[in-house]
């Protein structure tokens, strides 16, 4: 069964570590995160961007998919399938096939529409047990669509998104950027400090993918709760797949092509989990 990822992250801001997202591409990404965190035994969320679901054939294949995999591999850890950057309509649709998170993106609105926006979503989402994040701020970078500057959340204008709309975690805008990083990040510590200790809410790191331990810590002590990761698993598995094909000339077989990116992926996974410290979720 699929859960919202409240319990997940209220103890992951309690005892400071964070729960992983990491986004899925299609079936066979599913199952190898799944399956590597089921033996870790860490809870953990799958996101899904605009450009995911549609690679994928629609929101309801997506749910489908997921939930079939939950069951026919006895997966029991908590599972939460997330709506990674959505549209307003969007998050209507993914709420309508299942999933049991979402994530509104308004946040390139003025801060009263980006409220406007947000609290309808989470007034069509809490009756369903659904959880909602939302951003203020824009994160910067490009990954999957999404390019934008970036603008620093301010601690009031979190407060007053959060007062207004009753959203379940709050992804704030301080450094980070999707996509491979030009140089050494730098997040803004004391900000995100100020606003975890405003907010009783988890907080959420997007751009999770090349921040150094030391910074991922840091952020983690300053009360995020929930980290985002793509890049890092796509750099990983490109990588192996690359080098398995130039080995394998005569390979054709795309399970084997798509398979032998497998342990790349995973390991990746027990490395970051060990860096987010989710082994206290256990």
């Amino acid at each position: 069964m699929l859960e919202n990822f409240n319990d997940m992250l209220m103890k992951a801001k309690k005892n400071k570590y964070s729960v992983p997202q990491f986004n899925i591409n299609n079936l066979e990404w599913t199952k190898y995160i799944l399956e590597e965190c089921q033996e870790q035994g860490i809870p953990v969320i799958l996101g899904v961007s605009e450009g995911a679901a549609r690679y994928m054939g629609g929101y309801n294949i997506v749910s489908s998919m997921v939930k079939a995999v939950i069951k026919d591999l006895n997966i029991t850890i908590p599972v939460c399938l997330h709506l990674d950057h959505g549209s307003y309509d969007a998050c209507f649709k993914a709420i309508d096939a299942g999933f049991s998170s979402v994530m509104i993106d308004a946040s390139r609105k003025e801060l009263d529409k980006n409220i406007e926006i947000t609290k309808k979503i989470v007034d069509y989402a809490h009756p369903f047990n659904v959880s909602v994040e939302a951003e203020i701020g824009h994160i910067g970078g490009a990954e999957d669509g999404i390019a934008s500057e970036v603008f620093y959340a301010k601690v009031d204008e979190c407060e007053k998104l959060y007062k207004e709309t009753s959203i379940d975690a709050l992804a704030p805008a301080l450094g980070s950027v999707h996509g491979p990083y030009k140089g050494e990040p730098k997040l803004d510590f004391t900000t995100m400090k100020k606003i975890n200790d405003t907010l009783p809410i988890p907080l959420v790191l997007h751009g999770g993918s090349g921040i150094p331990e030391a910074q991922i810590k840091e952020a983690i002590s300053c009360g995020i709760s929930k980290i985002n990761v793509n890049t890092d698993l796509q750099i990983v598995w490109a990588k192996a797949v690359r080098e398995f094909l130039n080995d394998k000339d005569s390979v054709y077989d795309p399970r084997k092509i798509i398979g032998s990116g497998e342990s790349a992926i995973k390991d990746k996974i027990k490395e970051l989990i060990s860096i987010f410290g989710t082994e206290k979720a256990k």
